[in-house]
This record gives C-alpha cells, structure tokens and sequence, in this order.
C-alpha cells in the first residue's frame, strides 16, 4: 500500500477531444515538427525547455514548475494496438479497458467495486460533470455524479427530480448505443437512484470548506475545487473523476489549445496548492489523460485525430520525469503514414497507478497484465 497518511486517493482527469500532445510536450529541435507544423507549430523561441530535445507549450507553466519540484511524470506515446481515431470508440476503449470487444464494465468502476465490495459508501467513487462517464459504470456498483456542488449536482439532489432525471437521460443516450437498452436499463434500474443516499453527505462538504486558494474561473478549476471541498470533508471518496472538454481541434488550433492548457496547468497547480494548505495532498496522486493524440501534420489550422498521445501522474509521491520514449518523428515509423506511434500501453499505466499507488491487483481491473512504469518515489 502507499505509504501515505489516509488511504490513497485517485484523481482521474480526462482531456476530451484528444489533446495535441506534440504541442503540448514539443520536440523542438526536430525539424520534421517544424515541416509538418507551419501553421500551429510554435517556434523554438517561444518554448520552454524541458532537456536537449523537448520542451514544454509556454501555457503550460504552472505544470514545468511542479515538473521542476519533481511532482510530475510525463508519459510519452501511450496509446494501444490500432488505436481507433473514433472519438465514441476511443473513449469507449479508454474507460473499458477493452480493444476489441464492446465492454460493458467500466474501469473505475471495477476499482469502486475492488475497494468496497459490499457498496457500503455511495462516495466511494464521485465524478464531477453531466451525467455518469462510463468508466464509474457498472452493474451494482454504485457512483455519484455531480454537475455543481453548491447545488448538491445531478443524480445526487434528492429535490432536484428534473436534474437527477436529464442525468439518467444523457447516461442512456450515450451508452444504449454501444452496449444495448437492456444492459443500460439494468444499470440504471440497479444502481441510479443509490447516488441519492450520498446528498446529505454531499451538501456538508461546501460548508466544512474554507481555502485562500483562488481558483480561476474556468470548467476545470471548478471541478478541481470541487473535488478538494469533498476530499477535504474526508466522506471516504478514493476515487475521483473530472473532464476537460474542447481538445478536438480540427481547425482555429492556435487560438484554443493554448488557453485549455493555461487553464488546466492552473487549476492543476492550484487544487495541489490546496490540498497542501490544509495538509492533505500526501495521499492524493492525479492521471491526466486524453484519448488519442493528433496528427504530425496540420491541416492548415488544426490537426486531425490520430494517435500516441500523452499523460501525466502528479503528486507528492511522485518522481518526476519522462517515461517511456517519445514517439519516433522518423517517417519510417510514423503509424498509419501520419501519426506518432504508440510505445505504452496505456491499460500497463491504469495498472502502474492501480498497483504501486491504490495497492490493488490491476489485472482484473485492465483486463490483463501489461509493461507499467515506476514513478513513485517511495516505491
């Protein structure tokens, strides 16, 4: 197990749309980025560098100065086989562990279902966001989905019937495609009005919160304060989940992927600057993660889908630095002719956090065993 205060605690965050992780951790002493990207290319003056051949997107700041304080590992090509550029099928392979096959079981679900087997606690796992992401679901395993903590959020606010109902709604429009009614039905019949037991609980945690922390006012830092108002109030969640939406930049790239990585490198920054505050960051690690990466080339104002992506684990018990290796910029190896090649396994680094830090047996979470790395400092 961690060697940790209180019991470890997950923060997941997904970057919607397949972040542009050449642009975010940039190889800029290649000149094939520099061929390949005329348009959202950034110029070798303009980057912050990180070693001898990468560096960092300058909106990035706030996360080089903690990779500088060692509380940061940067993941390099994580992606798996014949990766889909299917934003529906990515996200579904992402949060089911399941390539090939339809899955029907949500990985962070399956890690509720490890941690409290009996469904004791309703706030064992709490994503914070419309509806339910289908990573937390899972047939008899109860999650909580919250859309705004001041006003105790969708499926959680027992008064609140319109919210908690638009909630379910948008959780079968999703997945009643992919996976069929009945098992959505199932889900939702076993396990979506269990959420409601978890309000009360919920609707101290605001109250118990004081910080002088001051968060910007963006989507992301307002679901990181909210996940550290509910950790703080110590109601037993070990596992929280978060998005970031607006990643998917075909075009107007240059304007928009800067001002997403500013606001998710500072509300990075500010939600473990206030867990330290209140002296609780020891026993929370945090895995940003996006479902594909882009492609090498532009597209004259944007990038397509394509594959190779990046992640990051943050934390005190962190030691920070790059793992696994970049993905070749050689043509010859280019996937598909024109994206970065995939070098880890991204179910080798669900297992990497779920085995080294939450100090559980990955395999039947991922669906196997696959390569992890070794970021913790203390292990």
């Amino acid at each position: 197990m961690a060697v940790s205060k209180k019991d470890p605690v997950l923060v997941v965050v997904e970057l919607k749309g397949g972040n542009d992780f050449m642009n975010t951790i940039i190889p800029y002493t290649e000149g094939v980025y520099y061929d390949s990207r005329p348009v959202v290319g950034l110029k070798e003056e303009e980057v912050l560098p990180l070693n001898d051949t990468l560096a960092w997107n300058p909106n990035f700041e706030p996360l080089k100065d903690m990779y500088d304080q060692g509380e940061v590992a940067i993941v390099q090509g994580i992606g798996y086989p014949d990766s889909s550029r299917s934003h529906f099928r990515a996200m579904d392979v992402w949060h089911t562990c399941e390539p090939i096959e339809i899955g029907t079981e949500g990985w962070v679900g399956r890690v509720i279902r490890e941690l409290d087997p009996n469904g004791e606690n309703v706030l064992t796992g709490v994503s914070f966001g419309k509806g339910l992401p289908r990573a937390l679901a899972l047939s008899g395993v109860p999650a909580t989905s919250i859309d705004n903590l001041d006003t105790y959020g969708l499926m959680t606010d027992i008064e609140a019937d319109p919210q908690r109902l638009q909630a379910l709604e948008i959780f079968k429009e999703m997945y009643s495609p992919a996976i069929g009614t009945g098992v959505v039905m199932d889900y939702l019949s076993q396990t979506g009005l269990d959420v409601i037991k978890g309000s009360d609980a919920l609707k101290k945690a605001p109250a118990m919160y004081t910080s002088e922390v001051e968060y910007e006012s963006n989507p992301i830092a307002k679901s990181l304060r909210d996940v550290a108002r509910v950790h703080l109030a110590d109601l037993g969640t070990r596992v929280f989940y978060t998005q970031h939406g607006g990643y998917d930049h075909h075009a107007n790239e240059v304007p928009s992927h800067p001002k997403l990585l500013a606001e998710l490198s500072g509300a990075i920054r500010d939600f473990f600057k206030d867990l330290r505050d209140h002296d609780a960051s020891d026993e929370v690690v945090m895995l940003v993660f996006s479902e594909f990466g882009r492609r090498i080339r532009d597209n004259a104002s944007g990038t397509d889908h394509g594959t190779g992506g990046g992640a990051f684990i943050i934390g005190d018990h962190v030691q920070g630095g790059l793992y696994a290796e970049y993905p070749s910029l050689d043509p010859a190896r280019w996937a598909n002719g024109e994206d970065l090649e995939h070098t880890i396994d991204f179910r080798g680094i669900y297992g990497t956090v779920l085995e080294q830090w939450m100090g559980l047996d990955p395999t039947p979470v991922v669906d196997g065993t696959f390569e992890q790395i070794h970021p913790f400092a203390d292990r």
